[in-house]
């Protein structure tokens, strides 16, 4: 996989501040975001990148060992303690490769680097002592976002994205989380001196295009009542996520109350054929615009203290 610079990719330099890269990634998101590029692959492939690029260098420790080691960051603690282990034994001499002579590493790695640098590190006594097949590395994990609707994931399906300009396929578990994240297995970078494929994390956004209001697997919903069926009872219609139902109102049911009804809420994540609970909550409707009829009804209530 070819480097990618963060820095360059959101447009700002290495001195940027914290706040610089956070107003940086925001203008170039909304530019690049797929909603507005829906039928546009290259403005989705950046859009993921920008979202990378930012996880990293809004990150001070993530940034800092990404300014050192670039494309190979994430092998960061596994360059250093190799270095430890080897200047614990005497492997580095002066510098790298025990020549005498010093030789820094810094910045961005392609992959040829990446094999001169160990190399360097570990010389021939570090070969026969087995210290190549530490080389051996993960790729580089990559990171992407999946917006969905609320709609979307009442049931399991299947959802297409584009990771690296590569259109992946994957089935969306029903009731997965607003913000929660989900690994995909080897889908990413490939690895280095022949070691596995990194991993691919899915990170979701949830949009509720629905009137009900969600907290994990529990849904929560306002059913307006008329005055009389507060006060008299009688059953009502009343919309859950996937139709409608039949309930009945208690006589003398106040503003304001609370009524569960077990199973009709959102799926539980990962457990089949279990749902949460949907709470409703009454409004009684005060009634507007009474002809003289019924005004007149209303103060021979009235007179009887009700």
């Amino acid at each position: 996989m070819s480097f990618i610079d963060y820095y360059k990719l959101l447009e700002i330099d290495k001195s940027a501040t914290k706040a610089d890269v956070k107003k940086a990634y925001r203008k170039l998101a909304r530019k690049y975001h797929p909603d507005l590029n829906p039928d546009n692959k290259e403005a989705q492939a950046r859009f993921q990148q920008i979202n990378e690029a930012h996880e990293v260098l809004s990150d001070q420790e993530k940034r800092k060992k990404y300014d050192e080691y670039g494309k190979d960051w994430k092998h960061a603690d596994q360059f250093e303690e190799a270095k430890k282990q080897q200047a614990a034994s005497g492997g580095f001499g002066g510098g790298f490769g025990g020549s005498g002579q010093s030789r820094s590493y810094s910045g961005n790695f392609d992959d040829d680097t990446f094999s001169d640098f160990f190399e360097q590190m570990f010389g021939g006594r570090a070969r026969a002592e087995g210290a190549h097949r530490n080389a051996h590395f993960k790729g580089q994990d990559f990171n992407a976002e999946l917006q969905l609707r609320l709609s979307d994931i009442y049931e399991s399906q299947k959802h297409t994205l584009t990771v690296n300009a590569k259109n992946i396929r994957i089935t969306v578990p029903a009731g997965v989380e607003n913000g929660q994240t989900i690994k995909i297995k080897s889908h990413g970078g490939p690895g280095i001196q022949g070691g596995p494929k990194g991993d691919l994390f899915i990170s979701f956004k949830i949009l509720n295009d629905t009137s009900f209001r969600r907290e994990k697997e529990n849904l929560y919903s306002t059913e307006e009542i008329s005055l009389s069926t507060a006060t008299l009872g009688g059953e009502i219609q009343v919309k859950t996520f996937n139709g409608k139902v039949s309930l009945k109102v208690k006589p003398g049911t106040q503003n304001g109350t609370k009524v569960k009804l077990k199973g009709k809420g959102f799926p539980k994540y990962k457990m089949k054929d279990q749902f949460g609970d949907l709470y409703i909550t009454y409004k009684v409707k005060v009634p507007e615009h009474l002809t003289e009829r019924q005004k007149e009804l209303f103060h021979e209530l009235k007179k009887t203290g009700i």
